[in-house]
């Protein structure tokens, strides 16, 4: 039997004040309590690439909860790599750079 799930899409001004927009959308989709961290962390990375605009996607698949949050243009490295990185690779099951290399994604769920 497939794995059926839901998938959301947002854009948010990049803004500090929208961080707790993101936790309370996150929250408002997905049940896991480490989600609302997790999304505003990757949030907050992408959010100091200077994008004007942050996508955020969350998708869920069987039990599965992925977590996206991309801009416009490439991030520079420290944007996967700062203190944010170690929050978000502490909770989630597996975490990188989107393959366009202009976002982050987190994974988390039970049944990995």
């Amino acid at each position: 039997m497939p794995e059926s799930g839901h998938t959301w899409h947002k854009a948010f001004k990049a803004e500090p004040i929208e961080a707790c927009h993101i936790r309370l959308w996150t929250a408002g989709r997905v049940k896991h309590p480490d989600a609302p961290l997790i999304a505003d962390e990757l949030y907050v990375a992408v959010l100091a690439s200077g994008a004007p605009v942050i996508q955020m996607t969350l998708s869920t698949a069987g039990s599965r909860i992925r977590i996206t949050a991309t801009g416009p243009d490439p991030l520079a490295l420290i944007s996967s790599r700062g203190p944010g990185w170690q929050i978000i690779t502490g909770l989630c099951h597996s975490a990188g750079l989107t393959t366009d290399e202009c976002g982050l994604w987190a994974q988390l769920g039970t049944n990995q």
